[in-house]
C-alpha cells in the first residue's frame, strides 16, 4: 500500500464560506490541493495545486491540521489501495475580480480540466455525500468545529 502526501488549502470567502471543487475525476466535491511531487515542501504542493484547480495565487498561509490514520485509506476505482496523509492550510487568495454575478462561483477556464466548478458553500450548506470520501472527515471535524492540529 503506498503513502501519498497531499496538501490542500481552505480558502473562505468574507463571507465565511468555504471554497470547494468538484473534480472531474470522481465528479465529487472537495477542497482544491493535491499529491506532492518529489523535492516540494508541502507549502509549495499546496500553491501549486490551487493554482492549477482554480488559477488563484496564494498570499498568506498557515498550517491548519494534519490527517493520517486508518479513516485516510481509500481505494480507487482501478482497484489500488492507498493511505493519504493530508496537510490542510488556511490560504488567503484575492478573488476579488473572479465571483460569477451568482456570488458563489468562482469563475475559471481549467486548462486541464481538474476542476468542473468550483463554487463557495457554507459549511451548513455542504453535503458530507457529495464529499470525496477521503476528504470526509475533513467536513465532519469542520461542521462539529473540532480543532486539534493531529487527527487520525
Amino acid at each position: 500500500m503506498r503513502i501519498i502526501v497531499t496538501g490542500g488549502a481552505i480558502i473562505r470567502d468574507n463571507q465565511g464560506r468555504i471554497l470547494l471543487q468538484r473534480r472531474s475525476d470522481y465528479g465529487d466535491w472537495g477542497l482544491p490541493g493535491g499529491g506532492m511531487e518529489a523535492g516540494e515542501s508541502i507549502e509549495e504542493t499546496m500553491i501549486r495545486e490551487v493554482f492549477e484547480e482554480t488559477g488563484l495565487k496564494v498570499r498568506r498561509h498557515e498550517l491548519y491540521t494534519i490527517y493520517s490514520g486508518s479513516r485516510m485509506k481509500y481505494k480507487y476505482p482501478d482497484g489500488n489501495e492507498v493511505v493519504f496523509v493530508m496537510f490542510i492550510f488556511n490560504a488567503e487568495v484575492d478573488f476579488k475580480w473572479r465571483i460569477a454575478s451568482d456570488n458563489k462561483t468562482l469563475i475559471y477556464h481549467d486548462q486541464n480540466q481538474e476542476s468542473l466548478q468550483l463554487e463557495f458553500k457554507s459549511i451548513e450548506d455542504i453535503e458530507i455525500e457529495e464529499i470525496s470520501t477521503v476528504q470526509r472527515p475533513l467536513f465532519e471535524d469542520l461542521k462539529q468545529q473540532v480543532t486539534t492540529l493531529l487527527r487520525s
